[in-house]
């Protein structure tokens, strides 16, 4: 039989035991508390403050352009805003203005470009004119109407020319190369300046 004094001796190691196991859970439960609260805080700052995307590159920036689609009855050139990505160049900032109105409108005003019109780039020469160049889905998705041409060619000349500074004139190509028309009733060799075609109450 042990001791009184043996007996003791357990006691006390065994309440030093379970102490010493009370004290490892709360310090772990203390960390996982400190660690989900960091974790909270992250994430609720970078969903306040999106300073980066994936792999830590940064967002780009973003300015507001003014693009124009048409009426329903394709008389007018309605406005509308948007926010696309900030470019380096002149020449990119173009291609991705042109890129948003060929993506359609947000607000149910009808499109002046086909659903697939492939904006291949847009180069900028010294006049002034913007040479816009498309792949070959601008010509068999259109409409081919001639209020559907003019709609095209001037919701383009009006949108780079209201948001890329130097640009007072489109021209479209096709696949890089001189296009004669669209659908037959526009001449589309020539540039097209801007024309004021905003419905009454409508201007940006």
């Amino acid at each position: 039989m042990a001791s009184k004094k043996q007996k003791r001796t357990e006691e006390v190691r065994s309440r030093k035991k379970k102490k010493g196991w009370r004290t490892l859970i709360l310090s772990a439960t203390a960390l996982a508390l400190v660690g989900l609260l960091i974790f909270f805080f992250v994430t609720l700052f970078d969903a306040l403050f999106p300073t980066s995307g994936k792999g830590g590159a940064k967002k780009r920036d973003k300015r507001e352009v003014t693009l124009y689609f048409s009426d329903a009855n394709e008389r007018f050139l309605v406005p509308e805003k948007r926010f696309v990505a900030k470019e380096a160049t002149d020449e990119e900032q173009a291609r991705a203005i042109v890129e948003a109105l060929a993506a359609g409108s947000k607000t149910g005003h009808v499109a002046t470009l086909p659903e697939k019109s492939d904006v291949q780039g847009v180069r900028l020469q010294k006049d002034g004119t913007a040479e816009v160049s498309f792949g070959k889905g601008l010509v068999s998705g259109h409409p081919g109407s001639s209020a559907s041409e003019a709609a095209t060619v001037l919701s383009l000349a009006n949108t780079l020319v209201a948001n890329v500074p130097g640009v007072k004139r489109v021209r479209i190509l096709l696949e890089g190369k001189e296009l004669a028309t669209i659908r037959g009733h526009l001449d589309t060799r020539k540039a097209f300046p801007p024309q004021d075609l905003a419905a009454p109450g409508a201007r940006p």
